[in-house]
């Protein structure tokens, strides 16, 4: 009988303590929802070019990608949306873009071509991206490059969106 009145005079102790703690956990859930909102639903975020799904590996010791063996080398493949470039950054690193300008990626001419590494350029709306992480250089665009997962382990590379 006397533990019983021990467990109820602490719990009687310990019950603003809960209230307070309960309210602080309500309050901090409401404050993070209303933080995370407004990044959650903003269609602005979204990436223009269509997803399309990617998944391919390489030997980069082969003939057929010798473009891709020395840094700054880049090479196009089939795949994503309007196909893919691939950038050697350096030694174990590969950049991969899809080839859409993400400006107008619907139009027929939106395709990005490497004319100065690691430079690539839109021919319709003459924006100019960086390579090496697909951002805007210079034009109308608003979006950089859609990019595409790589994992090097030599001599293979795999390129993915997964």
């Amino acid at each position: 009988m006397q533990n019983y009145s021990i467990q109820k005079y602490f719990l009687l102790l310990l019950n603003p303590f809960i209230k307070k703690v309960k309210q602080a956990t309500i309050l901090l859930s409401f404050i993070g929802l209303f933080l995370l909102l407004p990044f959650s639903c903003d269609k602005d975020n979204q990436h223009p070019v269509p997803t399309y799904p990617v998944e391919f590996t390489i030997n980069i010791e082969s003939t057929q990608y010798i473009e891709l063996n020395g840094i700054g080398g880049w090479a196009y493949f089939s795949g994503g949306y309007r196909g893919i470039v691939i950038y050697r950054w350096s030694v174990d690193e590969f950049k991969a873009f899809d080839r859409a300008c993400p400006h107008h990626p619907y139009e027929a001419c939106a395709r990005i071509v490497v004319e100065d590494p690691p430079i690539a350029k839109c021919e319709c709306c003459e924006s100019l991206y960086l390579l090496i992480d697909g951002s805007v250089v210079e034009g109308p665009s608003k979006y950089p490059l859609k990019q595409y997962r790589t994992y090097f382990q030599y001599p293979y590379l795999q390129v993915t969106n997964w």
